[in-house]
């Protein structure tokens, strides 16, 4: 029986009735349908490509998918950044596939080849099948990753003409072995960046290095490629584009694909009877709220996709509204987890698609590439971490033009409550910028290393690479990394392969494995940088669904062995930290308050962890740990007080301590909503008297070497940043505060001390003077 298709208001309405649910629901926006505006085929593109769009159901592209693909033609490099489900594989794969059967007439049937790049396997998998569905058998595209047999390796680097692989591949697999792709490489027309907006931070400075060492090879064999970018909607994609090129870029924004009307719903859940830290009131959890909505939907026949942020997460909702539905309904209900060929995943759509499945709790692995079409509501346990990720999500509803319900549910923190209680940050805002810094020395200098062992380096690549390269060049001679030869050429000179000491997604140093004590099997691996923190001995950790204990950290040989357990409890780790400012780049004065940005030296030493209930955030027991302390070099924002200003604020010195670290905690909550980056990305430091400014400091810092651009996101946004983080700990209900507004999962000591009103007095003497509030003040 297919479903029942209602309207969202309708839904939305059921969703409160009853139950105490209404005061749950923060706020609601009604966003209008959008109508389609189509384009003609443009002339350039091969009438057998457009045959075979047409039988798949597109008569004509949508303006936008037109405009991206004459671009292409004219060999701009160009990002193509519009909404969900507006097609753009169309646009960038018609004039690819175009050039590429142009290639097909060559002597050798490869005069043109084009190499495509997706931050996952299963996405350039997804875009496989579609590159086959539009052109002939002649145009020969193929997967290159980790999973591709020995004997296919070498048929790829032969004959293929349309490479699908990973930016990971790309590094250790293809670009140090390029005399064996010379033939490829040679006839190198486009270079696709699929989801552009996923590299950010670390992972997208070091693909923007990648970038430019397979620019350096191209131009060696004699091609230029052009660069053609796909992003969810973000601010600025032009610039995101060149800094991960390095070529200027032209935005194709104006979507033009058709959208059913949406309404979004922002929904905060009720307190709980159970306390957290200091006896601090605790929420119920995004997950089991998500649970009992997704069994309210399921029983009104409405297909749902629930998105929550891991596949244990994903198996909890599943499992709690099965078990809430019974028969028969419950067999209607299932988890989408990692693991799943792409038959499953085709047959769980498909499922999903006729009505026969109702309901799917899964990861964010539905948001990118995954062709799921027909929802009626998607809801969302806690924010996805930045506005482009809400809206991918958002727009997996209604994808058809039929209306759609989209609601996103708070977690217990002060981002998630910031925002169910501040709608305008989400319907009021652009979507955020992709913060990136390929110029960061730490990412730089290994791919300067590995670029030497592809080809020596010469005069001509300072520019490519970045204006540090000048300066850290003689910085790896001294080390013995590079050796210099005729005055300006500059050789590899270790016998291992440079691009093995680059790891693509972490920030340096030997990663820490994973390793099942019983069976000896490798599970994966952490971040050297995070490792005393999420693979401490004690600690729970997730792996692909399933939960492990940390029987024991070897730092000696970087190995974690774990064994496979069931805990009723998470951890969370506790440090203890100390910053010193190395040199401040820029400050700004606001009045009496200092606000600056610069280079920083952390030492950080995790001292124990926490055991909590997962189903409610109580604390259950402390640990003590004996690690040794380890030390970063980054980049921080920081912001100063005056004595006199804590007087007009009526802050006394023995509250400033607590009022600063509450400040703190929010600050690093709140900065993910102007900077793409997790709060786990960032620290913090809040010292009353802080030796290197003698005055009161608040420090937010960069968690990855040589900074990764995040805390510079903040200084830049430090007026929007900082009085967003005093509404959101004013606005919180709770007396002396919580997870809510200043309360941090990761806090170092325990929660403790903590002001929630003296903060707010401490923000609003800092933000008396800033340059917008001055204005305001003029102009009353």
């Amino acid at each position: 029986m297919p479903p029942r298709h209602r309207p969202p208001e309708a839904l939305l309405a059921a969703l409160t009735t009853g139950r105490s649910r209404s005061e749950r629901l923060t706020h609601t926006e009604h966003l209008p349908a959008r109508p389609a505006r189509h384009s003609s085929w443009p002339d350039s593109i091969r009438p057998e490509i457009v045959a075979s769009a047409q039988a798949l159901g597109v008569e004509r592209p949508w303006a936008h998918q037109a405009e991206a693909m004459k671009l292409a033609k004219t060999g701009q490099t160009m990002v193509l950044a519009t909404g969900t489900a507006s097609g753009k594989s169309l646009g960038y794969l018609a004039p690819v596939l175009s050039d590429l059967l142009d290639g097909t007439e060559a002597p050798n049937g490869r005069g043109a080849t084009a190499l495509y790049l997706a931050p996952t396997k299963a996405l350039a998998a997804d875009q496989r099948r579609r590159a086959a569905e539009l052109v002939p058998s002649r145009v020969r595209p193929a997967l290159y990753d980790g999973d591709t047999p020995p004997e296919e390796r070498e048929w790829v680097r032969q004959y293929a003409s349309y490479v699908l692989t990973n930016p990971d591949m790309l590094h250790r697999g293809i670009l140090p072995a390029h005399a064996r792709w010379s033939s490829f490489l040679k006839a190198l027309k486009y270079v696709v960046v699929d989801e552009c907006h996923s590299y950010r931070g670390v992972f997208g400075s070091h693909v923007a290095q990648v970038v430019r060492r397979l620019r350096r090879l191209c131009a060696r064999y004699g091609s230029e490629p052009v660069f053609l970018l796909a992003s969810a909607t973000t601010a600025d994609p032009a610039t995101t584009a060149e800094r991960l090129t390095g070529l200027p870029a032209v935005a194709v924004t104006e979507d033009a694909s058709p959208r059913g009307p949406l309404v979004f719903a922002l929904w905060e859940p009720p307190l709980t009877e159970n306390v957290g830290e200091h006896g601090a009131p605790v929420r119920r959890t995004a997950t089991a709220e998500a649970g009992y909505l997704l069994t309210d939907l399921v029983e009104a026949g409405t297909r749902t996709v629930v998105f929550v942020r891991s596949r244990r997460a994903a198996e909890l909702v599943a499992l709690q509204a099965q078990d809430q539905l019974g028969a028969p309904l419950a067999a209607r209900v299932a988890a989408y987890r990692g693991g799943y060929l792409a038959e499953e995943r085709r047959s769980l759509e498909r499922a999903l698609y006729s009505g026969r499945l109702l309901g799917l709790a899964s990861t964010s692995a539905l948001e990118l590439g995954v062709d799921v079409s027909g929802l009626d509501a998607v809801l969302m346990a806690g924010y996805p971490g930045t506005r482009a990720s809400l809206w991918q999500q958002a727009g997996r509803a209604g994808r058809e033009g039929q209306g759609a319900l989209a609601v996103l549910i708070a977690r217990d923190d002060p981002l998630d409550t910031y925002l169910v209680h501040h709608p305008e940050a989400l319907f009021a805002n652009p979507v955020e910028a992709t913060v990136l810094d390929p110029d960061n020395p730490h990412i730089l200098a290994p791919h300067l290393c590995a670029a030497a062992a592809e080809l020596p380096l010469g005069e001509s690549d300072l520019h490519l690479f970045g204006p540090s390269t000048a300066q850290l060049l003689p910085v790896l001679e001294k080390r013995g990394l590079l050796r210099r030869r005729g005055g300006n050429s500059w050789y590899w000179t270790r016998r291992e392969r440079a691009a093995d000491a680059v790891d693509l997604r972490g920030s340096g140093g030997n990663p820490v494995q994973i390793v099942e004590s019983s069976t000896g099997r490798l599970l994966g691996t952490v971040d050297a940088s995070a490792a005393h923190t999420t693979v401490h001995t004690g600690a729970v950790h997730l792996h692909q669904g399933r939960t492990y204990l940390v029987q024991d950290l070897d730092l000696e040989t970087s190995v974690a062995l774990v064994e496979q357990a069931d805990p009723s409890y998470t951890t969370a780790a506790r440090d203890i930290t100390s910053i010193s400012v190395l040199g401040t780049d820029t400050t700004i004065d606001w009045g009496e308050a200092r606000l600056c940005f610069g280079s920083v030296e952390v030492v950080n030493q995790v001292v124990g962890y926490l055991r909590k209930r997962i189903a409610t955030g109580e604390v259950l027991g402390e640990t003590k740990l004996d690690l040794p302390p380890r030390t970063l070099r980054t980049r921080a924002v920081w912001w100063t007080v005056t004595e006199d200003q804590l007087l007009d604020a009526e802050i006394p010195f023995d509250q400033l301590p607590g009022a600063a670290h509450a400040a703190e905690h929010a600050s690093i909550g709140l900065l993910p909503l102007f900077a793409t980056c997790d709060r786990w990305d960032i620290g913090g430091v809040s010292v009353p008297l802080h030796p290197d400014t003698q005055l009161p400091t608040v420090f937010v810092y960069d968690g990855h070497s040589g900074g990764a651009g995040f805390a510079e996101r903040g200084f830049q946004r430090a007026e929007q940043w900082l009085t967003a983080t005093r509404d959101a700990i004013a606005a919180c209900e709770c007396d002396r505060g919580c997870p809510s507004c200043v309360q941090s999962p990761k806090c170092g000591n325990g929660n403790d001390p903590l002001d929630k009103a003296a903060a707010v007095r401490l923000l609003d003497v800092l933000l008396a003077d800033a340059p917008g509030r001055a204005a305001q003040a003029g102009d009353g």
